[in-house]
């Protein structure tokens, strides 16, 4: 039985995949995120009368979702930058250790 469920949201296109294990879906996470990481690079851009700088825009969403109500995922921003968050409501970002990728965050908050 499938259970975890990746998805990879970015514009206009939305992907999921299904996996047995927690490090099966984190290891497709983080191939998926980072061949989309170059081809969603974005400028500035502006809505609503605002001005939106590229490490505002979020280009691409991972998210992981699991039993028991496991909920994270990666943001990549549009300069190209990533960071971890759980939760799926209330998006609670996970700080990076020194050195640490935002994929490995992400696995230790999430306990993979």
């Amino acid at each position: 039985m499938d259970r975890y469920v990746v998805t990879v949201r970015r514009r206009g296109a939305t992907d999921r995949d299904r996996f047995e294990s927690l490090d099966e879906a984190l290891v497709a996470l983080e191939a998926r995120l980072d061949g989309l990481v170059a081809p969603e690079r974005r400028g500035a851009e502006r809505g609503l009368a605002r001005e939106y700088a590229p490490v505002q825009q979020v280009a691409v969403r991972g998210e992981i979702a699991g039993p028991a109500g496991l909920r994270g995922g990666v943001d990549v921003r549009g300069d190209g930058s990533a960071e971890a968050y759980t939760g799926r409501l209330r998006r609670r970002l996970v700080e990076r250790g020194s050195g640490e990728t935002a994929y490995e965050a992400l696995r230790r908050a999430l306990g993979g």
